[in-house]
């Protein structure tokens, strides 16, 4: 467990200093912190679906999600001030590792057909997101017990501003991106 923190304290700081040309360590980039959301769309509207959703959610995560609620009405959408819109859960330290450590090497191989993650989520800002469709892919997902299936998106932020950079990191780290551009 945590095998990923290990190795980028023990391994990938090094590499990364010496292909990105980085002669200051605290400068190296890293991690910061994943956020896993999901948009609650129709569902918005019942209850107990939306606590299913956070319930399947905090347990991908290892950790209590919450529900988001409107900051304001938009008649559009037919949503008012106060209802829920979605859940989410940030997650840092060591549940961080955990979780991308899970996604890598269990749940991102058990999509069918799976080519690898698009290589153009990034921000310009050093910040990852991508989404995926369904939340059976991991382990701790029982069929039986959710109600709704629902994608979810994730998004890694990074200490860095550089979108090379933070490529390179999440490459390192055994990221499964798509080959070509």
């Amino acid at each position: 467990m945590f095998e990923l923190r290990r190795k980028y304290k023990e391994e990938l700081v090094s590499k990364l200093k010496e292909e990105l040309q980085i002669t200051n360590t605290m400068l190296v980039p890293r991690l910061e912190k994943i956020v896993i959301s999901v948009g609650a769309g129709d569902y918005a509207k019942d209850s107990k679906i939306m606590q299913n959703i956070a319930d399947t959610i905090s347990l991908i995560a290892g950790q209590k999600a919450i529900i988001t609620k409107a900051k304001k009405s938009v008649a559009g959408f037919k949503m008012r001030e106060g209802m829920p819109m979605g859940v989410k859960v940030t997650l840092r330290g060591n549940m961080m590792y955990n979780f991308l450590e899970k996604l890598i090497v269990i749940a991102l191989p058990r999509v069918k057909d799976f080519r690898g993650i698009k290589r153009n989520g990034f921000d310009g800002r050093g910040n990852y997101s991508f989404g995926l469709n369904e939340q059976l892919m991991f382990p701790e997902v029982v069929y039986d017990d959710i109600m709704v299936t629902h994608g979810m998106n994730i998004t890694i932020i990074t200490s860095t501003n550089s979108d090379k950079e933070a490529f390179k990191l999440l490459e390192m780290f055994g990221m499964p991106f798509a080959k070509g551009r």
